[in-house]
């Protein structure tokens, strides 16, 4: 009877793991490999060559867009830490007034897609901006938006929360009787939480600083729109790719891998960092917010309500000028629903398919994610610790590296997939499997396998056991995870924007081309679009989950 089962169990999830390894190798190793492999051949000739490198590394234009990337992603992981930090210590540390609006706040401007947030200060700042045209009629003149500054501006504000997320969860760890300790010795104010609370959040830091990091130099749209004169990797990478004056498919895939090996750099750098330092607290007693009055508490709040403010600006103006009347392309005064019904009439494909090929990533997303958790959790083995290393990957390949791997990977017989939808679904599958994966793995961790024995033990198979056991169990946990995947997926640009055909587009990649044209009504209507699905998801995984942390 156990010799059975165990042959049962044995069959089922091998099967299992057979499949995810030949998945794995067909979608994401093979790719890769062609990329690397094609970044040593020589585009005329098709001969073995390191020509592709050595043209990179000896000319000043190229390396300077390299040296640009570190410049901009460092100044943005700096600032986001300088606004993100102070937020989460007061947001923790002292009774706000209005917290629970200003965390979805927070959250809401973290979860719209960067070139919304660009696209937005564009028109506000830009040259014709609102802001712009009303500051000149009084006599001032704006310093412009395009280039490094507003990069910075826009990259940051969309990316703090993610350290404001991140170290709130950590403060929340944090056991009283340590800050009152230091307190008793003589230790407060400033002084405290640099030597007390800093250390203890700072390997949670540097893993929210990796994530903004890796966001802001693998962004593509932020940079193509506001971007003008200070080339980044991703937009040279693009253009190289499928740009009139570039089109070499092989020095842009020597340039996406650099890029690949910049990533994987500083995420091998940031694990080593963290699995050193790093130790595990159990708060008996968490930090308990206490009331702020006087000058204190002004600025405080001051700080906190200004900085809400300017994040949800984007937003709020996408929102506005959708509803703006145009006359052709330009802004006119007076409302109308103009931009909506243009909207509906020319773009409605592009909204199908964002909905049709994000629901059909997420509910593979959701059971590849069950999966592996379970592989790795509950049937340790070495395969099962690659498979689990390998399926996490994809969270260092920038989007639109991806979207030449694949490209490079799958355009010619027997699988000739690019321009299909097919493609595209691949692509936000292997973008956004690591949310899911991780909550899915998280689930499992609090889940007995004694439940699972049980249902074995009274006849069902290892495969029903786990399909009425342990992934019921599994799936508020999991739905959570596969929540913020799909926010995630619907406002995807750097690797659909690589793969997309006319009949293939998606509703960020319809926002791009609108705002490329100048067509800013028709693009303000679908960022609406776009940004009231991420909302209406936010709250629906508020209510799933029940709480408002919105961590990886």
């Amino acid at each position: 009877r156990d010799m059975t089962n165990k042959k049962i169990r044995w069959d089922f999830w091998t099967i299992v793991t057979v499949v995810i390894i030949a998945l794995f190798a067909l979608f994401l190793l093979y790719p890769l490999i062609s990329l690397f492999l094609s970044g040593f051949k020589d585009t005329e000739t098709g001969v073995w060559t390191i020509d592709n490198y050595a043209r990179f590394f000896s000319k000043k234009y190229y390396k300077s867009a390299l040296l640009n990337s570190f410049k901009l992603t460092f100044s943005v992981t700096v600032v986001a830490i300088v606004l993100g930090v102070p937020l989460a210590y007061f947001m923790s540390f002292y009774k706000i007034k209005g917290k629970g609006v200003l965390e979805i706040l927070f959250i809401i401007s973290m979860m719209s897609p960067n070139f919304i947030g660009a696209y937005s200060w564009i028109l506000l700042l830009g040259r014709s901006g609102t802001v712009t045209q009303f500051l000149k009629g009084l006599g001032i003149h704006m310093p412009s938006i395009y280039g490094f500054g507003g990069m910075l501006l826009v990259f940051a504000l969309k990316l703090y929360p993610f350290i404001y997320m991140y170290v709130s969860g950590a403060l929340k760890k944090i056991d009283v009787a340590l800050s009152e300790a230091a307190e008793s010795l003589g230790c407060g104010g400033l002084k405290k939480v640099f030597t007390v609370i800093m250390p203890l959040v700072t390997p949670t830091l540097i893993a929210a600083a990796l994530l903004v990091f890796m966001n802001c130099m693998a962004d593509f749209g932020t940079p193509a729109l506001i971007g003008e004169g200070y080339r980044v990797m991703p937009t040279l990478v693009y253009s190289e790719f499928v740009g009139e004056t570039g089109g070499s498919a092989n020095f842009a895939a020597c340039m996406a891998t650099i890029m690949v090996v910049v990533t994987a750099t500083v995420f091998l750098l940031q694990k080593w960092y963290v699995n050193t330092k790093s130790f595990t607290m159990s708060s008996m007693r968490p930090i308990q917010p206490k009331e702020v009055h006087g000058i204190k508490g002004f600025f405080i709040h001051l700080f906190i309500y200004l900085l809400a403010a300017t994040s949800i600006i984007p937003q709020c103006m996408v929102v506005y000028t959708s509803f703006r009347a145009t006359k052709m392309q330009v802004f006119v005064d007076g409302f109308s629903l103009e931009s909506y019904r243009k909207v509906f009439s020319t773009a409605i494909q592009s909204i199908k398919n964002t909905y049709l090929y994000c629901l059909a990533a997420i509910v593979i997303i959701v059971v590849l994610g069950m999966l592996i958790a379970y592989l790795a959790v509950r049937r340790k083995s070495w395969l099962t610790n690659a498979i689990d290393t390998i399926a996490m990957f994809p969270y260092i390949v920038p989007g639109s590296v991806l979207g030449i791997t694949l490209l490079i990977a799958f355009n010619h017989p027997p699988m000739m997939l690019a321009g299909s939808a097919i493609i595209m679904v691949i692509s936000l599958v292997i973008r956004r499997q690591a949310y899911t994966l991780r909550s899915s793995s998280a689930i499992l961790y609090q889940i007995s396998p004694s439940m699972e024995e049980a249902a074995i033990s009274l006849g069902d198979s290892p495969s029903m056991s786990f399909v009425k056991v342990t992934a019921k169990m599994m799936l508020p946990g999991v739905a959570s995870g596969a929540i913020l995947s799909w926010i995630t997926l619907i406002n995807e640009l750097s690797s659909s924007v690589m793969l997309y055909t006319a009949n293939t587009r998606t509703m960020s990649v319809a926002i791009y081309n609108e705002v490329i044209r100048a067509s800013y009504g028709t693009a303000a209507a679908l960022a609406t679009i776009l940004t009231v699905t991420t909302v209406v998801s936010l709250l629906i995984f508020f209510k799933v989950s029940g709480n408002k942390d919105v961590t990886m």
